[in-house]
């Protein structure tokens, strides 16, 4: 599990594509002053496995699946990316619970600056904005962020200074994908509400129904 406060910005340093996955070496320096093989590092805000590590890079291996599904398929070597290492138990949750595993992507149609924030408008499917609700939690390349808008077809949220600083939304161009995880409390409260509906339904079964769908005569 993750925070979604970015602890550095690390450097692609190289990428080796096998079919549809790939193997990414990442330069980084401080998620590496502790780590250990089978470590969780959050790159992008995607959750990967720690295979092997050096004093200033560690190397992942990506799947097929997760290449599909995010913007590390865009990725070349000096691309800068965020990093998070897993939570520890009893660090301070300054963000919002977060698993690492994208739902989706969106893309950067907009920014605008507003004093000393920058707002930046993000499209995505419909499927992925019914779970993104104003004042709610999204987490947008790892960063954990507060929706401040929501449309019928975007949303958009205010980096402030330090996040600007410390992470690569800003740094990225109008039409770049980023990855988005939405919160998961909303996709699990989903899927309990259809389960019970589903329940519901069952119950109310009838010999009518029975007698009209051929079950009995």
């Amino acid at each position: 599990m993750f925070t979604g406060i970015i602890e550095e910005i690390g450097r692609i340093k190289g990428i080796h594509k096998s079919g549809t996955g790939a193997s990414i070496v990442i330069e980084g320096h401080r998620v590496l002053e502790d780590v250990k093989l089978g470590d969780s590092i959050a790159t992008n805000g995607v959750c990967l496995t720690v295979n092997h590590f050096d004093t200033s890079s560690f190397r992942v291996d990506v799947m097929a699946e997760t290449m599909r599904r995010s913007n590390l398929k865009n990725l070349k070597t000096g691309s800068l990316v965020n990093l998070e290492r897993a939570v520890a138990v009893g660090d301070r949750l300054g963000g919002h619970i977060v698993s690492g595993h994208i739902d989706d992507v969106g893309i950067i149609t907009h920014y605008e600056k507003e004093d000393n924030a920058v707002w930046v408008t993000v499209s995505t499917s419909p499927e992925l904005l019914k779970y993104i609700v104003l004042k709610g939690s999204i987490t947008i390349d790892g960063v954990s962020l507060t929706v401040a808008h929501v449309e019928e077809a975007s949303f958009k949220v205010s980096i402030i200074p330090h996040t600007r600083d410390e992470t690569t939304l800003i740094n990225k161009g109008v039409g770049e994908l980023v990855n988005l995880e939405c919160d998961m409390v909303a996709k699990y409260i989903e899927k309990l509400m259809l389960f019970t509906k589903g329940k519901e339904e069952k119950k109310d079964i009838s010999m009518d129904f029975l007698a009209e769908h051929g079950f009995i005569r």
